[in-house]
């Protein structure tokens, strides 16, 4: 495929809270829940974006994500898991679903983050990402993300196959979309036809009434065990069962997901809508068979919340009363008057600093096996005594691209004369509307310099002792 999946939805946050029931509550004749573990996890085009992701290829996601510890958790999650984030505004709260489970049976399920905001508008690096998608998968929950109107003139512009996962609160899909997968029970919601005669019949008369309609390529009405019916140019529908179904389903959640993400990654390597379909039905009948969302908590078992998330907290802070964040990064293994100068420098640009700070692991990666001087924990007590330092994130690969994602800077500072040079970061941080600016850096003054400087001045010790 010639450019990324590109998925663009509706991102939610799914929490999954499993723990023992033993009692009754005794004020209300409820189960009193013992929680045990919580596992995050993406959800809604989240959830399709990791999905396609574990397959190997290159995907990139469009959503709204809110400026909360909730937006925060979902990009920590996506990036964690080797999805480019786009994000565009999102006014409000995250969206999260929380399932309160036990015995692997779900007794409640909890939602926050209230009715859905009016998204802001998308960059112009997103616009740029759907000119050069191999593919595009509309995820649409309902939110108002696809109802956005620059997004969508440029998904209507846009050359890749486009498949369009619909939702019943959501708009028609643009002009030109390739194929359209609604579920049974979604399509009777849209076409409003009441379901008269078997399944096959229902999917069958609604889905070419939906493909007139919408005037789309193709309608792929996905019937779960029974796999999928597509209603297309032909006067002949194509039923396409799976080649086995499993005897006990733990979980289905997320194998519409999986279908449509299959779907679109068989279009941009240029398949058939038939073999793209088909393909589809065996995507999403292995994902059930090895236990839906339930084995993916399993298998992609998230990292526990660290301490950055004080820093989250501290930005929803700032970014709520309207002010700026402001981040800057290197290793600041010993510190010294020009990293101070540099620190202070970036701390008048805005209302918080938040630095992030090279593990031990990066630094000897970047700079050799006899560095750093001192230890993670050492540099970062160092920088948040400091006034204008307001906190301080620790991350472990070489460049700061995946904390920068999670954190989402207004202003992302370096110390140095860069002249003319794009700065590595410069990209990803315009994703979402920041700004890279360099200030001065104080001459003479560096760690290298230093540590040579302190050698030197130890083997002249030795010589005159000696």
């Amino acid at each position: 495929m010639n450019g990324p999946l590109v998925v663009v939805g509706d991102a939610l946050l799914d929490r999954d809270v499993d723990g023992t029931v033993s009692r009754v509550c005794p004020d209300a004749p409820v189960p009193v829940l013992d929680e045990r573990t919580a596992t995050d996890r993406p959800g809604g085009a989240g959830l399709a974006a990791l999905l396609a992701a574990a397959d190997g290829g290159e995907v990139a996601l469009v959503t709204a994500l809110a400026d909360d510890a909730g937006g925060a958790r979902l990009a920590e999650l996506l990036t964690g898991a080797g999805v480019a984030l786009y994000p565009m505004r999102l006014p409000g709260a995250t969206a999260e679903k929380i399932r309160l489970r036990a015995g692997g049976q779900t007794l409640l399920r909890l939602d926050r983050g209230g009715d859905p905001q009016q998204p802001g508008e998308p960059s112009q690096a997103v616009r740029e990402l759907l000119g050069r998608a191999g593919a595009i998968l509309v995820s649409d929950y309902g939110r108002g993300l696809l109802r956005q109107p620059t997004l969508r003139a440029a998904l209507a512009e846009a050359t890749a196959p486009v498949v369009w996962d619909p939702h019943p609160r959501g708009p028609a899909p643009v002009p030109g979309t390739r194929l359209t997968t609604p579920n049974l029970d979604e399509l009777r919601r849209v076409t409003g036809d009441a379901g008269g005669g078997s399944p096959l019949t229902t999917a069958t008369r609604a889905g070419q009434e939906l493909r007139h309609r919408w005037r789309v390529g193709a309608v792929a009405v996905t019937m779960g065990p029974d796999g999928a019916v597509l209603c297309h140019g032909g006067a002949t529908p194509l039923v396409l069962p799976p080649s086995s179904v499993p005897e006990h389903v733990d979980d289905t959640c997320g194998a519409g997901d999986r279908f449509a993400a299959a779907a679109a990654l068989a279009l941009g390597d240029g398949a058939p809508i038939a073999e793209a379909v088909r393909a589809a039905v065996e995507a999403a009948s292995a994902y059930v068979a090895a236990g839906g969302a339930a084995g993916l908590r399993r298998e992609h078992e998230p990292a526990p919340r660290d301490p950055a998330r004080a820093a989250e907290d501290l930005i929803a802070a700032v970014r709520a009363d309207g002010g700026t964040v402001v981040a800057t990064g290197g290793c600041f293994d010993i510190l010294h008057a020009g990293h101070l100068s540099t620190l202070r420098a970036a701390r008048r640009l805005g209302d918080c600093l938040v630095v992030c700070l090279n593990s031990d692991a990066s630094v000897r990666g970047l700079k050799g096996p006899e560095r750093p001087v001192n230890p993670a924990e050492d540099r970062a007590r160092l920088l948040a005594a400091l006034d204008c330092v307001d906190a301080v994130v620790v991350f472990d690969e070489p460049t700061p691209h995946q904390v920068l994602a999670r954190l989402r800077p207004d202003v992302w500072v370096k110390g140095g004369d860069y002249g003319d040079v794009e700065l590595p970061e410069a990209e990803l941080v315009r994703r979402w509307g920041g700004r890279v600016v360099t200030v001065p850096y104080l001459s003479g003054r560096s760690t290298t310099g230093t540590i040579s400087a302190a050698r030197q001045r130890g083997l002249h010790l030795v010589r005159t002792v000696v």
